[in-house]
């Protein structure tokens, strides 16, 4: 939050002019999906004459809404029974046509800027050379390949596309800061649709099925499909309430107010269901090895072509990838509502009230995975030293791998040994580190340990190819309580910067000065999802935007999301580098808006309102 904080006042000088071009192209794309095309020129051309209510050209939102009737509710369910889409294809489509639009404003303006160079720098003309090709962009790297772009039966509206919309003439009232807000909260509305319709296939198809209730054990099929009835259930009630929102005015005053409440009083089912989730894939791929029969319908199940090719494993990840998708859409929200509005601030309490539970999601799922963890390590120690209690609810594994420990006498960097280096085994938690040497029959001995708060890293440099890749590690208080030091050594640049990391996360990195808080960070948006393989590691979802805090010349990059402030490492070649200064700090700006904290005055005004309250005049 204070790296934001300091952010923000660095993206304010930015010019205002070309950030909010830019703004405005990135929301073609915020959640919207190819195909969708739509004409830039409001409305249908609506005149005075065919639309009476126009003639005094009220420029309000409130003067829009006094004279637009609501939308036909049966207009509004035909509308969602159009969607074609199941969740997984809007889910792809939407992050897609995200990044593609992210790609053509770098494009774009890097070109713009490569047309006009200063008068300084422009070369004088000489007849008698020849004129030099323009230099070609950088390469970008392909996009994963899926056949849903192309799929014609994919139905899927802007808010603007609505006939009532166009004949309404409501188009040539609105400022387009507005249209833009529309089509936000639209897209959370329709896309909801689109879920729901994807958690009723699960159900019907999937957990209904008469055959698979003969083969499934009532707790297997209790931990496969956990309490996703409730989830289904609030789902409906959520999209009935956002409906009915709808159909009040074609206009939509607001839908933050429902996030709100429903985030509050009716999402935990979501925590119960996501914290299942380390058992129900342990059951999952239980049942797919050793039952036949289950195997074999769930294939038979997956090709009928209502599930559009997809597995049910995509199904049974749905409500964990819809809680976060959520927590977005409420930021895209956020991020066009006027501020210090009372929209604002409901659609900060509702953002604030998703990251909540979120955050319990994945708690949730660290606990089941983090005990069991640790239960295992504990079997696996012996200790030659004092013994270290090892399993605590308060405790958890950071990263655990071996590392070479210079021998010798006091640690001396002498050539003279004939084995410079003999191996280690290292298991850093959260607030302990222990030193190990691995020992026949998957066990280890523990030699040493230490405090996490009191260790300190420091790189070696140019020691030559015997000491390439090699730290120090300083133990402030051991077991024995004293000081020790430890050189040691790493496989690679990147594991080594990732030790030095991990075992003390308050150095200062290459981009980025924890203490000093320097903000002029790369960025990079992902284009090729990626699942954490280590603790320290970070899972990447297409179109997420990271700064850049640190990256080594073999291909790892250290990194923070902005959207959720979540640090970790990530291949370099998941990710393109966002090149276009402005455009970063346009993302800084947006994601210190959507972080920053209640200042006093909305505060008070959060008091004198009634929580869900709106304006709907």
């Amino acid at each position: 939050m204070e790296l934001l904080a300091a952010a923000f006042n660095a993206a304010c000088a930015v010019d205002h002019d070309s950030s909010t071009s830019e703004s405005d192209a990135r929301d073609s794309a915020a959640g919207h999906l190819p195909g969708s095309e739509s004409s830039s020129t409001p409305g249908n051309g609506a005149t005075p004459e065919e639309f009476p209510a126009l003639a005094d050209s009220p420029t309000t939102l409130t003067e829009a809404l006094q004279m637009i009737h609501p939308i036909p509710a049966d207009s509004w369910r035909n509308l969602i029974e159009q969607i074609g889409l199941l969740y997984q294809e809007y889910r792809d489509k939407s992050t897609l046509q995200e990044i593609e639009t992210r790609r053509q404003q770098d494009a774009e303006i890097q070109g713009a800027a490569d047309r006009c160079p200063s008068s300084e720098e422009a070369p004088e003309e000489d007849e008698g050379e020849e004129e030099e090709e323009p230099a070609s962009p950088p390469e970008r790297k392909a996009l994963p390949q899926i056949c849903l772009l192309s799929n014609p039966h994919s139905r899927f509206n802007l808010w603007q596309d609505l006939p009532e919309i166009q004949s309404s003439g409501v188009l040539d009232i609105l400022q387009p800061e507005e249209i833009r807000l529309q089509e936000a909260m639209f897209e959370l509305i329709t896309s909801e649709a689109s879920y729901y319709k994807s958690l009723n296939l699960l159900v019907s198809h999937f957990m209904e099925n008469e055959r698979l209730k003969k083969i499934l054990h009532p707790s297997e099929a209790h931990i496969l499909f956990s309490n996703v009835l409730d989830v289904m259930a609030v789902s409906e009630r959520f999209l009935l309430e956002l409906e009915r929102r709808m159909e009040e005015n074609i206009v939509i005053s607001d839908v933050c107010d429902i996030v709100y409440r429903y985030a509050a009083d009716h999402f935990s089912v979501y925590i119960t269901y996501v914290s299942n989730q380390t058992y129900q894939e342990r059951t999952y791929k239980q049942l797919l090895q050793e039952k036949a029969a289950f195997r074999e319908l769930i294939a038979q199940l997956e090709l009928d072509p209502k599930c559009r090719g997809l597995p049910l494993s995509s199904f049974l990840i749905l409500p964990f990838q819809r809680i976060t998708r959520l927590k977005l859409l409420v930021q895209n929200i956020l991020k066009r509502v006027e501020e210090r509005s009372e929209r604002e601030g409901t659609a900060l309490d509702a953002h604030k009230e998703l990251e909540l539970v979120v955050k319990a999601c994945n708690e949730g799922v660290r606990k089941m995975s983090r005990t069991e963890q640790m239960i295992s390590i504990q079997k696996k120690m012996e200790f030659k030293i004092k013994s270290v209690p090892i399993i605590s609810h308060s405790r958890w594994l950071l990263k655990q791998g071996e590392l070479q420990q210079m021998s010798g006498p006091k640690t001396s960097r002498t050539l003279r040994t004939k084995k410079l280096f003999r191996e280690i085994y290292l298991f850093l938690f959260n607030d302990l580190l222990v030193i190990c040497r691995q020992i026949p029959g998957d066990k280890y001995q523990v030699f040493d340990s230490a405090p996490r708060g009191l260790l300190r890293a420091e790189e070696l440099e140019d020691q030559g190819q015997t000491l390439a890749n090699v730290f120090i590690l300083r133990l402030l208080e051991n077991s024995d309580d004293r000081e020790a030091t430890y050189m040691l050594k790493a496989s690679s640049q990147s594991e080594m910067k990732r030790w030095m990391t991990s075992l003390a996360p308050n150095r200062r990195t290459k981009f980025v000065s924890f203490t000093s808080r320097l903000l002029d960070c790369p960025q990079v948006q992902c284009v090729h999802p990626y699942v954490a393989q280590q603790p320290d590691e970070l899972t990447l979802e297409l179109a997420d935007i990271l700064n850049i805090l640190d990256k080594t010349e073999d291909g790892w990059i250290f990194g923070e999301r902005l959207h959720d402030q979540e640090r970790g490492w990530f291949p370099s070649n998941m990710t393109e580098e966002i090149l276009n200064p402005k455009i970063r700090s346009q993302n800084l700006k947006e994601c210190f808006r959507v972080h920053k904290m209640d200042d006093p005055q909305r505060s008070q005004n959060k008091d004198r309102r009634k929580l869900g309250s709106r304006n709907r005049q």
